[in-house]
């Protein structure tokens, strides 16, 4: 709800950046959504397929509440069989408190091609800002697959 001051608030929620969704996006294809409002332990557990070669895109919606976050960044670290393969960081920006949910979406990336590189990935993302707060990290998989079967 909006505060006496015109910014989002809501009360029994004491964070700034409420993270609330992590979308894989490819183009012809209904997004491929995590929920993050939940018990995010549990992701670990759910897979994505990605078609090999494919281009894609990570989209992060999330409300600011109560005052302006400077730096927004995402960081991912990917790893296949515990060796790290893969290390993103976008810079999302700042952003001020808005009743609406607010996005980010990364350029587009290629998922890797080709029979080495089919498997199954495990990831770590954060969504942090330049005073090193830390507003939502969380593991979750994806598997390179031939094709989406």
């Amino acid at each position: 709800m909006l505060n006496e001051n015109g910014s989002w608030n809501d009360a029994t929620d004491a964070r700034k950046v409420i993270v609330k969704q992590l979308a894989l996006c490819v183009t012809g294809r209904p997004d491929m959504v995590l929920d993050l409002t939940g018990d995010i332990s549990k992701l670990k557990k759910k897979t994505f397929t990605i078609k090999e070669g494919v281009h894609y895109r990570i989209r992060i919606d999330f409300i600011v509440q109560r005052e302006i976050v400077h730096g927004l960044k995402y960081v991912q670290k990917t790893l296949r069989m515990g060796v790290p393969v893969d290390k993103m960081a976008h810079m999302v920006g700042s952003y001020p408190p808005k009743v609406d949910l607010q996005s980010y979406t990364t350029p587009p990336e290629e998922a890797p091609s080709g029979m080495m590189a089919r498997g199954t990935y495990s990831v770590t993302s954060l969504f942090t800002d330049d005073d090193k707060n830390e507003h939502l990290k969380w593991d979750w998989s994806f598997e390179i697959k031939k094709d989406w079967n």
